[in-house]
């Protein structure tokens, strides 16, 4: 299957696309009419990867990046979506144009699927099953800054759970996420067994020392936009480093922040009770978050949907 320019404009399907679009089961439909079938592993077992890019003023960021860690996710779980990946950049690339939607999430999972009849305990022999959908950005926190919670919940461990693969295994992440928000926090992160920071629902950690900045490097996803963060800060001649990060060096830091692809570069104001920068976004959080827009607004790593369907 090719979808290039000829082609779309050929079989451009017939439906209203405008509150989101998607494809499942071969062919795309309005968001609202895609089912996930009730025995589909991926649902009663959360047995699924996924990947989520975002589209801002009609370009795709790093999509490329997104479907490389998409492939390493499946190949990770034993998954097939039954597509080359440039077929399913494709099918991406017309899911938006047939929505119309100029900033949106473009969500891609691939699941365990329904079980073999013949072998129902046998995961390998499930027949996986591709989905792609559009949905709203939905970015957390405001502009001026997010409070957050460590949480004494650890985070799944690698050894059960690589967090390098994008899935729905996201059960420490509610329960803790719920605690933080009785304290009255935004958000929460989570620690590892050894007491180390690793990431949030949804967010790497940043944390800037001395005009330093350090990410964890081990127990989370590692996150596109955290490497274009990582990018940015060698741009800008900032000293950057993966390590072991303590709840204390969170709580003590000049300033910090979060990156995520729905939101970008998101201050981090307050830490359990403590205030941090003055209880505003820092100077180096401004300025990284000003860049990723400002090179994101000029056409960095995008990629245009072809909205002429």
């Amino acid at each position: 299957m090719s979808l290039d320019a000829e082609t779309r404009t050929k079989a451009r399907p017939a439906g209203d696309f405008s509150a989101g679009a998607g494809w499942a089961d071969g062919r795309y439909l309005p968001v609202a009419e895609i089912t996930v079938p009730i025995l589909d592993h991926g649902f009663l077992k959360c047995d699924a990867c996924y990947d989520t890019p975002h589209v801002w003023r009609g370009l795709f960021f790093r999509l490329d990046d997104h479907l490389e860690r998409f492939a390493a996710s499946c190949r990770a779980l034993g998954l097939d979506p039954g597509l080359s990946r440039e077929e399913i950049r494709q099918i991406m690339l017309m899911t938006v144009g047939l929505s119309g939607q100029r900033e949106c999430m473009v969500q891609i999972v691939c699941t365990r699927g329904l079980p073999d009849p013949a072998a129902p305990r046998d995961p390998l022999r499930n027949r996986n099953r591709f989905y792609c959908f559009t949905r709203p950005i939905d970015p957390f926190g405001a502009d001026d800054g997010v409070a957050v919670h460590v949480s004494d919940v650890v985070r799944i461990p690698p050894q059960s759970i690589d967090p390098r693969i994008k899935s729905f295994h996201r059960g420490d992440f509610t329960r803790a996420l719920i605690a933080a928000q009785a304290r009255g926090a935004d958000t929460t992160v989570l620690v590892d067994l050894d007491g180390n920071l690793t990431e949030g629902p949804g967010f790497n950690l940043f944390v800037v020392r001395d005009r330093a900045l350090k990410t964890p490097e081990a127990g989370m996803l590692e996150g596109v936009t955290r490497r274009t963060v990582l990018e940015l800060a060698a741009e800008l001649g900032l000293p950057a480093a993966e390590g072991k990060l303590s709840p204390d060096d969170l709580r003590e830091a000049d300033e910090a922040f979060m990156t995520s692809t729905a939101g970008g570069v998101m201050a981090v104001t307050r830490v359990d009770e403590r205030t941090l920068s003055n209880g505003a976004p820092g100077p180096l959080t401004v300025r990284l978050r000003e860049l990723y827009w400002e090179k994101k607004a000029a056409g960095w790593h995008g990629t245009p949907v072809p909205y002429d369907i």
